[in-house]
């Protein structure tokens, strides 16, 4: 017969798929402090709450990670509910049978009074005291404030380690998805450790019901010997004495266990190691410690009047186990490769021409190991994740990074080239962490000063252990690789233009006439060269339009080339077709666009040097106008709007081109860049 058909099995199945299963459990336990039991029962169900208790604690211990063990604290609850309700029932069942001898509550409540304490219940009582005071005032004290440490520390890190899941976010390095997994598992670990601040209590209450449950059972069972049964004295000590104290070591021990596990979980740090790996790794990994330690065994032993042959049967096993990792490490260590015969040189070619890469990282000998993956580097991937974010925000694709060390450059230093020119070079610390002050923090931080490469700011780098009292004080707290990822990235959106050219602009091309075979046949070559093409996505690039609807570009450049082949005219009528899109990234869905606008004397002397050809300002006024600019862009970040210039359409390339590096927030609209739809508030005017 199968015993996988059998209807008992079939049924419990039954009845836990159907989700009666936990409340079954606890009405049974609930009913076992009412209803009485025999014997046979409590023997059973002691043995099964110290085997439950022995279950829990290996499971703690082979667990990786705590949160893969979220249900620990209902568990905890299950289970000392479990021991004190059969605290109770025992204690009934020793209360109303206990003059009949040490029997009379079980054979596993006799075997721990007698047995295990020798039936000398003043050895009992000692050891019973021992017990509590172990697991009452050392381990549950212990679990009981580390569980309290946890929680407070990872509650106030919560709001830190949002910011860092937003910034990785925004980078490119996480996708929606790993960021929304990850905001998920920051919320689990805090409901855990606040749930196992709350369980701990459980734990404690449950030591001291012990030693109250132990106290009472004695005083009334020598009452109800005494009284009620006309027992000596003597008699009705040892009995309920002996049964009392064997009761409460039945259930000392699985308490002892859970006490164990709670301190053993909450001490835990995330590895993908078991703790029996970890404890090996760590505490036995150097073998000087263990060879120190087998000499300071030897010098005990050879004292005269030391027990000489347990010491020194140690110190021989240290100083095996220390050779035996001293070999095995060295045995682990990579030896050189042989030298390989140098081929006589070849003959120079074509083929060692080699075209200089549009992007390029190079690295410090000390930031190797951020980037080969081998030693647990993580940049590739960042990088991977930065270019896929990029190319979807750009609308064309970014092309790959090349990563290669640089001996010439510092040890922890990097370095962004585009096209073979470099772009920028930093320094990062790949052992610690970048703590960013965002200017809301409530505290100062021990570490290297430093400045965030991307944007500029104040940071510190930190150990990786201060990463969550970083974040507790506000700090944006990210790791060494996320640091090169964003500076990658904000140097891509800054260089866009520059990484367009011919070959992605036909790829584009390409991919439109799959769709829209008629508009990209009667655009390209026939109205319109590729290069000027090329060149009107490059002006939009650089004034932080993206080119995602290459549709309605092409459309726009298909009604606007008849008319116009300069480039910058065209990219006009682009923005025109595109500002429903223009707008939207500016401010938003919002109704109300805030702008600022020239004084009409600077727009007269503007409009006349345009309409000599010059197209020059003069030095004074330029000077004087860009601190007007500057002034308002001021103001308008301060009061949390964007920065907007609204000008006449003639105008707008000379003022875009003007501010472009000056001031780099400040987005410039020509008037009919606005949609009809968008009411305009004047918030400023720019003088000269």
């Amino acid at each position: 017969m199968n015993p996988t058909s059998s209807p008992l099995l079939m049924r419990l199945r039954q009845i836990g798929g159907s989700g009666l299963g936990a409340p079954l459990l606890l009405m049974v336990i609930l009913a076992m402090m009412v209803v009485p039991m025999a014997p046979l029962a409590l023997d059973l169900l002691f043995t099964f709450n110290i085997a439950l208790a022995i279950v829990i604690l290996l499971a703690v211990v082979y667990v990786l990670r705590p949160l893969e063990f979220s249900a620990f604290p209902t568990v905890l609850l299950v289970v000392t509910l479990l021991r004190l309700a059969l605290n109770v029932a025992s204690a009934r069942v020793v209360l109303l049978h206990g003059h009949e001898g040490t029997h009379a509550a079980g054979r596993v409540i006799q075997a721990f009074g007698e047995f295990v304490v020798g039936g000398n219940y003043a050895v009992g009582f000692v050891v019973f005291v021992i017990l509590t005071i172990i697991n009452f005032m050392v381990v549950t004290k212990g679990a009981e404030r580390v569980s309290e440490v946890s929680a407070r520390f990872v509650l106030d890190a919560l709001p830190g380690k949002q910011m860092a899941i937003d910034a990785d976010l925004n980078a490119g390095v996480l996708t929606r998805e790993q960021a929304k997994a990850r905001r998920e598992e920051v919320r689990e670990e805090a409901d855990f450790y606040g749930s196992m601040d709350g369980a701990s209590k459980f734990v404690r209450g449950d030591a001291m019901a012990g030693i109250l449950i132990l106290a009472i059972n004695i005083i009334g069972g020598l009452l109800v010997g005494t009284v009620q049964h006309g027992l000596p004295v003597a008699a009705a000590l040892k009995n309920y004495t002996l049964l009392t104290i064997g009761d409460g070591l039945v259930a000392q021990v699985p308490s002892l266990l859970l006490s164990t596990s709670v301190a053993i979980l909450v001490t835990r740090m995330s590895r993908p190691q078991d703790m029996t790996q970890q404890l090996v790794a760590q505490v036995f990994a150097q073998p000087r410690v263990l060879g120190i330690a087998g000499a300071v065994l030897g010098l005990t032993g050879l004292i005269p009047g030391m027990p000489n042959l347990v010491f020194l049967s140690l110190a021989a096993g240290c100083g095996v186990a220390a050779w035996l990792r001293e070999r095995r490490r060295r045995q682990d260590a990579v030896a050189p490769p042989p030298k390989a015969e140098t081929p006589p040189p070849a003959e120079l070619s074509w083929d060692d021409v080699t075209p200089q890469d549009a992007l390029g990282l190079e690295v410090g000998y000390r930031l190797i190991p951020l980037v080969d993956v081998r030693q647990g580097g993580e940049l590739m991937a960042r990088i991977k994740g930065v270019r896929k974010k990029l190319t979807q925000e750009l609308g064309f694709l970014v092309q790959p990074v090349h990563i290669r060390d640089n001996l010439e450059l510092a040890p922890n230093a990097y370095r962004i080239t585009l096209h073979g020119v470099p772009l920028a070079t930093s320094q990062i610390y790949p052992d610690r962490d970048l703590a960013l002050n965002s200017g809301r923090v409530y505290g100062t931080l021990n570490g290297i000063a430093g400045k965030d490469p991307a944007f500029g700011l104040d940071a510190t780098w930190i150990e990786r252990g201060a990463r969550d009292h970083a974040q507790t004080l506000g700090y944006t707290v990210v790791d060494a690789a996320t640091v090169i990822a964003t500076h990658l990235s904000q140097l891509v959106k800054d260089h866009a233009p520059d990484l367009l050219g011919h070959d992605e602009a036909q790829q584009l091309l390409n991919a439109l006439g799959k769709t829209a075979p008629k508009l990209v046949e009667d655009l390209v070559p026939k109205v319109l060269p590729l290069a000027t093409f090329v060149r009107v996505l490059k002006n939009l690039l650089a004034e932080r339009v993206p080119i995602r609807n290459l549709r309605g570009i092409a459309e726009a450049l298909a009604e606007a080339a008849p008319r116009s082949q300069d480039p910058v005219v065209l990219a006009g009528a682009v923005r025109v077709a595109l500002r429903r899109q223009i707008v939207q990234e500016i401010n938003g869905l919002e109704n109300e666009l805030p702008v600022m606008t020239l004084s009409p004397g600077l727009e007269r002397v503007l409009q006349d040097s345009l309409a000599s050809g010059a197209a020059v300002v003069e030095p004074g006024l330029a000077e004087r106008m860009q601190q007007s600019i500057v002034d308002n862009v001021q103001r308008q970040n301060k009061a949390g709007q964007p920065p907007v210039l609204l000008v006449p359409s003639g105008l707008r390339p000379l003022l875009a081109r003007f501010t472009r590096q000056t001031v780099p927030d400040l987005h410039v609209l020509a008037y009919d860049e606005v949609p009809e739809d968008r009411r305009v508030r004047m918030v400023g005017a720019v003088g000269g």
